[in-house]
């Protein structure tokens, strides 16, 4: 119950930072002030109205090419982040044995289990952080791309496909699919954990429920950044996850035909 309070916790924080409730509404320039502004948010605008021009003020092409290009620039840390992942998944079964072996909630005893597992840990070379690092590296492009489309004006005065890029998109049809493909990424971001895991079995079901909430309630510019960016999470895992995820769906269809 702990976990999940905290769980739920730092997911709404994060959802709080992102949203960024004080600066979110007030448009970009030049003359916007401090750090965060100036040396993240203020380029990032830059960015996208250099490719907007280059497309023939086309700033839904713009955004497009941004995401990706962004994605791409964060995807050595994505890939260090999934190997941290497969390495912690490893060596699961030998944690869970520590924990039943350790059981005890005297102090004693628990001391054992962390000397046990941090041992365990230097035996297999894994670091438990190693998955956080990446994590906070692309959190502030990725939120800081989320401030440059909200606060760049001109982005609104335009359409895309459609939609108008700053108002809501009529038909919701990109938030339900910024939620379907959020849902498809983190399932096979997942795999073979979700279950082990009554914590990240919730939120394969919480993050894309939110994301379309979100989704329906900002411009469809931001719907169409979160669709194109979960694309891209798509296709990534696919190709660095694709052995992984046909040996256990091969496995599961094996265990299957058993039965």
């Amino acid at each position: 119950m702990k976990r999940r309070i905290l769980l739920i916790a730092g997911l709404i924080s994060v959802l709080t930072l992102l949203t960024g409730c004080t600066e979110v509404n007030t448009p970009i320039t030049s003359e916007s002030e401090g750090f965060w502004n100036s040396y993240i948010v203020y380029p990032l605008s830059q960015l996208i109205t250099y490719f907007a021009e280059l497309t023939g003020d086309n700033y839904g092409i713009a955004i497009v090419l941004v995401t990706i290009i962004i994605r791409l620039a964060i995807l050595p840390l994505m890939i260090k982040q999934m190997k941290s992942s497969k390495a912690m998944q490893a060596i699961q079964p030998e944690m869970q044995k520590l924990r039943e072996k350790y059981s005890s909630k005297d102090q004693q005893t628990q001391q054992k289990l962390q000397q046990e597992t941090m041992a365990l840990f230097q035996k297999h070379g894994v670091n438990p952080l190693a998955g956080c690092f990446p994590l906070i590296v692309q959190m502030p492009i990725l939120i800081g791309f989320y401030h440059a489309i909200m606060r760049t004006t001109e982005i609104a005065e335009h359409n895309f496909l459609w939609f108008d890029l700053g108002e809501r998109d009529p038909f919701f049809i990109l938030p339900l699919v910024a939620g379907l493909t959020t849902f498809i990424q983190q399932k096979m971001m997942m795999a073979g954990t979700a279950n082990q895991n009554p914590q990240m079995a919730m939120m394969l079901y919480i993050m894309p429920i939110m994301i379309i909430v979100f989704a329906i309630s900002f411009p469809a510019a931001l719907s169409l950044y979160w669709v194109v960016g979960n694309l891209f999470m798509i296709i990534q895992t696919y190709f660095i996850k694709g052995p992984e995820l046909k040996e256990q769906k091969e496995a599961s269809n094996s265990g299957g035909k058993k039965k």
